[in-house]
C-alpha cells in the first residue's frame, strides 16, 4: 500500500453510542382516560360511608346503618366471582361501564327518595344490594384493565394509589359538608353523577383487538361465550391455586382480614374517640390518607427486583397504627403511627398488584383477580364482624395488640415462603403491555 493511499485512507468510524431505551410514555390518550374514570369513580366511593352513616343512621340508627353496608359488602363477596369470569367472557370495559351505569341508577333512586321524603328501609337495602353487585362486576375488570392501559403497570398503580388515596381524604368531607348544608339527596346526586362520568371517559377508550387466545379478555367482540360458566370458574380458581407466592399470600391476607385489617377501624375509632375526641379520629384518618400518598409515591420511584419481598419489609411499619393506639400515645405519635401504616399499606398494595397483573395470563387476569379480592374482603367482613362480640373476652387495647402481633408474624410469614419471598420483577413484553403473552409467569 502506497503512503498516498495510507493517507488517503477514512479514519475508522466511532461506534454507535447505546442508548438506554426511552422510558414507555405512561400519560397517553387510554390511560388518561381510565385514570380520569378510576378517580372519579373512588370519588364517589369514598363519600358513599359517610352518607350512609349520616343519612341512614338519622333514620334507622345504628344497626340500620350496619344492615345497609353489610348487605353491600355481602352482595359483592357473593358476586365478585362471576364478575371475573364475566369479565374475561365479555371484556372487562364493557363490564366496567355496566357496572358505572348501575350505580348512576341506584343513587339517582336514592337522591331521588332523598329529596322527596325519607326513603323507605327496604329500598335502601334494595339499592344497597344493587350497587354492591355492580361493584362487584367492576372491580375484577378494573385490575385487568391496567396492563392495557399502561405500558408500566407499577407505575400505573401507583399513580392510581395517589389518586385513591386523595379521593379519601376529600370525599368524606365533601360528603360531610354537602349533607349539612343541602341534605343526603344532593350527595347520592352527585354521587349519581361521578359514576356517569366515568362511564363516559370508559367509553371512550379504544382498545386494540385480541389477535390470539392468550390476549387480554377485554375487546369490542365477546370472548369464550360458547365455555360454560363452571368451566370458567374452575379455569380462575386453576390458575390461582397454580401460583403458590398468590394463594399463600390471600390466606395471609384472610389472617390479616380476621385480625387485623377488619378489627382496627371499630376498636381504633372507639378508643380515640373516647381518649382525646371525634376531632382526633377524624385528624388520624386524614394523616392515614397522606400516608397513602407518600407510600404511593415512593412506588413511583422504587423498582425493587423482588417486589413482593420489598412489600412485605414495608409491611411491618403497619404495626405501628395498631401499636400507637394500643399504648395510649399522645397525638403527635398517633398520627405518625397512621402516617407509617398508610404509606407502608399503599407500598404493598401497589407491589402486590403489579405482581397479580404481569404475573398472570392476560385471558384469565380477570378471574383470578376476583379469587383474590374474595379472600381479601371476606377476612375483613369476619374481622368487623366479631370486632364486638370479642371485647367480652379481652380489652380493646388487648385486642388491639393481638393486631399487631399478628402483622408481625404474617410479614415473618410472607418473608419465609421461598415462592413469595423469590419472586422477580416481569419485564414488559415487547409492545409495552405488561404480562402480554410471553411474560413469565409467576408459579
Amino acid at each position: 500500500m502506497t503512503t498516498s493511499q495510507t493517507r488517503t485512507q477514512p479514519a475508522p468510524a466511532d461506534p454507535p453510542t447505546q442508548r438506554p431505551p426511552a422510558r414507555p410514555q405512561l400519560w397517553d390518550r387510554r390511560f388518561t382516560l381510565f385514570f380520569t374514570a378510576r378517580t372519579i369513580s373512588l370519588l364517589g366511593d369514598a363519600m358513599m360511608p359517610v352518607a350512609a352513616a349520616l343519612a341512614v343512621g338519622a333514620l334507622y340508627g345504628i344497626s340500620g346503618v350496619g344492615f345497609v353496608l353489610g348487605t353491600w359488602t355481602g352482595t359483592f363477596v357473593l358476586l365478585v366471582l362471576f364478575g371475573g369470569v364475566f369479565a374475561d367472557r365479555f371484556g372487562a370495559r364493557r363490564m366496567m361501564i355496566g357496572a358505572d351505569l348501575v350505580r348512576v341508577l341506584t343513587q339517582g333512586v336514592l337522591a331521588a327518595a332523598f329529596f322527596v321524603g325519607p326513603p323507605p328501609f327496604w329500598l335502601l337495602v334494595t339499592m344497597a344490594a344493587l350497587a354492591g353487585g355492580a361493584v362487584a362486576m367492576f372491580l375484577p375488570g378494573a385490575n385487568g384493565m391496567v396492563p392495557l392501559v399502561a405500558a408500566e403497570p407499577q407505575r400505573a398503580n401507583a399513580t392510581l394509589k395517589v389518586a385513591e388515596a386523595i379521593a379519601h381524604l376529600l370525599g368524606p368531607a365533601l360528603a360531610g359538608l354537602l349533607i349539612a348544608l343541602t341534605g343526603a339527596g344532593t350527595v347520592y346526586a352527585i354521587d349519581a353523577g361521578t359514576f356517569l362520568l366515568s362511564a363516559l371517559c370508559l367509553v371512550l377508550i379504544r382498545l386494540a383487538p385480541a389477535d390470539g387466545p392468550d390476549t387480554p379478555a377485554d375487546t369490542d367482540s365477546p370472548t369464550r361465550t360458547g365455555s360454560s360458566l363452571r368451566r370458567d370458574l374452575r379455569q380462575g380458581w386453576q390458575e390461582f391455586r397454580a401460583r403458590t407466592w398468590m394463594w399463600a399470600v390471600i390466606l395471609i391476607w384472610m389472617v390479616y382480614g380476621v385480625l387485623l385489617f377488619g378489627p382496627l377501624v371499630p376498636l381504633s375509632s372507639a378508643l380515640i374517640d373516647a381518649r382525646l375526641g371525634p376531632n382526633a379520629y377524624g385528624l388520624a384518618v386524614s394523616f392515614l390518607g397522606i400516608g397513602t400518598v407518600l407510600g404511593g409515591l415512593l412506588a413511583l420511584r422504587l423498582r425493587p427486583a423482588r417486589p413482593l419481598a420489598a412489600g412485605a419489609v414495608a409491611m411491618a411499619l403497619y404495626t405501628a397504627l395498631p401499636l400507637c393506639v394500643a399504648l395510649d400515645t399522645g397525638l403527635p405519635v398517633l398520627l405518625a403511627g397512621h402516617v407509617l401504616g398508610g404509606g407502608s399499606l399503599a407500598f404493598w398494595s401497589v407491589m402486590w398488584a403489579t405482581s397479580v397483573q404481569t404475573h398472570t395470563p392476560p385471558a384469565v387476569l380477570n378471574r383470578v383477580s376476583a379469587y383474590e379480592l374474595a379472600g381479601s374482603v371476606s377476612g375483613i367482613a369476619l374481622g368487623q364482624i366479631l370486632a364486638g362480640p370479642a371485647l367480652a373476652l379481652a380489652s380493646p387495647e388487648r385486642l388491639l395488640l393481638i393486631s399487631a402481633g399478628t402483622g408481625l408474624a404474617g410479614c415473618v410469614a410472607l418473608l419465609a415462603i421461598p415462592a413469595i419471598r423469590t419472586l422477580r420483577r416481569a419485564a414488559p413484553a415487547d409492545g409495552g403491555t405488561a404480562g402480554a403473552p410471553g411474560g413469565p409467569h409467576g408459579k
